[in-house]
């Protein structure tokens, strides 16, 4: 079944889509086409029926005739062979259209070939029961004709019938399932190929915030290492002027010390209070000595 099952794509499904609607939409049709052959089929049975119960009554009638116009005339058979045989009644065939469905149907008519050569018979006695006879098994012919039509309809319809019954079983039973079948594997497949796309979009959203984390991590770091060197640059740059402030302030007192030189960190402000001025010393005695 696998190897039968088409490759599940969106078209593919569309297609099996059109495929169920068109077979649904035959399926209707060919049941509604059945429920009118099978509401023909039983008419032609009961005319059948109904002929058939009819026929037999006339057939004896007829065939009763026969044998009072024998006996009344005598046996005149070699005398209706001596004659020409003509058909006086022939045949025509025409077909009705039900549900699509040709029927045969078989009328009789009266060729008009004279009959006077038959008049003959029964003049020594018996003709009246010859006529009789003669009109018994005309009916009796029209009948049958009839029910040759009716037999020939019902065989036909019959055929149709089973025709049509197994297209339908076939679509309601076979052909719609499998299409039911593969639009189910396809949607399922589409499904599941959905969910192969939503995880991978997860995966890849995921690495890329962790690629993104893993970046700002790692400037954050960055940015905290530069602060760590500026800060020792700018502690080194303090102890410098310090130091320097320091050894100007010994070589000579009593005066400010100078701006440190350039290249060196500043970080004097001008609201910075001024240093005491450097108290000078006692004057010597020896000073005075001149």
């Amino acid at each position: 079944m696998a190897e039968l099952l088409p490759p599940p794509t969106r078209m593919v499904l569309q297609q099996y889509k059109g495929r169920k609607v068109g077979a649904e939409k035959g399926f209707k049709l060919l049941k509604n086409k059945a429920d009118a052959l099978k509401t023909k089929f039983r008419d032609i049975c009961k005319k059948i029926h109904d002929n058939k119960a009819g026929m037999s009554e006339q057939s004896t009638i007829a065939c009763f005739s026969l044998t009072q116009a024998e006996y009344a005339a005598g046996s005149f058979k070699n005398k209706v062979l001596e004659n020409q045989m003509q058909a006086e009644v022939r045949v025509t065939t025409r077909t009705d259209n039900v549900a699509g469905v040709k029927l045969p149907v078989f009328n009789q008519y009266e060729t008009g070939v004279d009959t006077a050569n038959t008049y003959s018979l029964g003049l020594g006695g018996g003709g009246r029961k010859i006529a009789a006879s003669k009109a018994k098994y005309g009916e009796y012919l029209k009948q049958l004709i009839k029910l040759a039509s009716l037999q020939t309809s019902f065989i036909a319809m019959d055929e149709a019938l089973k025709i049509t019954n197994r297209r339908v079983n076939a679509l309601e039973n076979v052909t719609i399932p499998r299409i039911v079948t593969v639009i189910t594997y396809i949607n399922r497949e589409l499904d599941e190929l959905e969910r192969e796309d939503f995880s991978r979009l997860k995966m890849v959203k995921k690495k890329k915030e962790s690629k993104a984390a893993a970046e700002a991590k790692l400037k954050a770091a960055k940015e905290m290492e530069e602060g760590v060197v500026q800060l020792s640059a700018g502690v080194e740059a303090l102890d410098i002027f310090a130091e320097y402030e320091t050894a100007t302030r010994d070589s000579m007192p009593g005066q400010a010390p100078p701006k440190p030189p350039g290249g060196l960190f500043n970080f004097a402000k001008s609201t910075a209070p001024v240093p005491p001025a450097p108290v000078d010393p006692a004057p010597s005695m020896l000073e005075f000595d001149y």
